[in-house]
């Protein structure tokens, strides 16, 4: 399979991630956004008028019908079209959409892989409507690095202090938050199954998409919220829940 073309000013993390991602979503299936755990949060804050969700691939959590994409990966923007999204090529630091455009914006795994964070969260920010709401998850903790942040593209992991502070830099506040996640947890699995999917993925693919990933959605645990940030010691990934407030009104 040829390599997608890289957007006009990618990072090279970024085409380093659309190698990755582009050759996982073009041997994928669609995952619907009712199969996933975080679906009773997002059935609770709909309806929202216009919507937002980047970096989905194939793994959307907003309703496809009515949701605005943007993803790097031609595959995953021609399958969201397909089922009735309205999905672009695009990145996280130069959305293609007007200022305070949207209610509600979902990034979910995507900005720890985005080399100018700072600019990411600025974005988010500026398309959301005052009121608007943001989910994201991200992963936590540096010293939790492991092969698999290697493997998927990971720029870093969060240090609660440090997110809590870019939040608010940007008129961002956690309304709820929670333990989040599907990465595994034996690192012997884990190394087993990543050296499997960067040297011998046609062999690979079938056992993701039949088997690891129907098991990961069965063992989905019901996400317990939180409000204001949880506890994060020990949590190597966490989802948040944050309402854009005009600047005058953060703290």
């Amino acid at each position: 399979m040829l390599a997608p073309p890289s957007l006009p000013g990618a990072s090279p993390l970024a085409a380093a991630n659309l190698r990755f991602y582009e050759a996982l979503w073009a041997t994928s299936k669609l995952v619907a956004p009712e199969r996933f755990n975080t679906w009773p949060l997002i059935r609770s804050l709909l309806p929202a008028a216009a919507r937002l969700e980047i970096g989905a691939g194939l793994r959307p959590r907003l309703p496809l019908a009515g949701t605005h994409f943007v993803d790097l990966s031609p595959a995953a923007v021609a399958c969201l079209c397909a089922a009735g999204g309205l999905a672009v090529r695009g990145e996280i630091p130069a959305l293609p959409f007007a200022d305070r455009q949207f209610d509600l914006v979902a990034a979910f795994d995507v900005i720890e892989h985005v080399s100018d964070d700072q600019r990411a969260f600025a974005e988010l920010s500026r398309v959301l409507k005052d009121g608007g709401r943001l989910i994201i998850s991200v992963p936590l903790h540096a010293h939790l690095w492991t092969d698999f942040d290697d493997c998927v593209g990971h720029a870093r992991r969060y240090d609660p202090a440090e997110l809590l502070a870019l939040l608010r830099q940007n008129h961002l506040v956690v309304e709820r938050s929670a333990g989040f996640g599907m990465m595994p947890n034996n690192g012997p699995l884990r190394r087993w199954s990543m050296y499997w999917l960067l040297q011998h993925r046609e062999r690979a693919m079938p056992w993701y998409n039949r088997l690891f990933m129907p098991l990961g959605m069965f063992f989905q645990k019901r996400l317990t919220f939180t409000p204001g940030l949880v506890d994060t010691e020990g949590r190597p990934e966490i989802i948040l829940v944050c309402r854009r407030q005009p600047p005058a009104a953060v703290g």
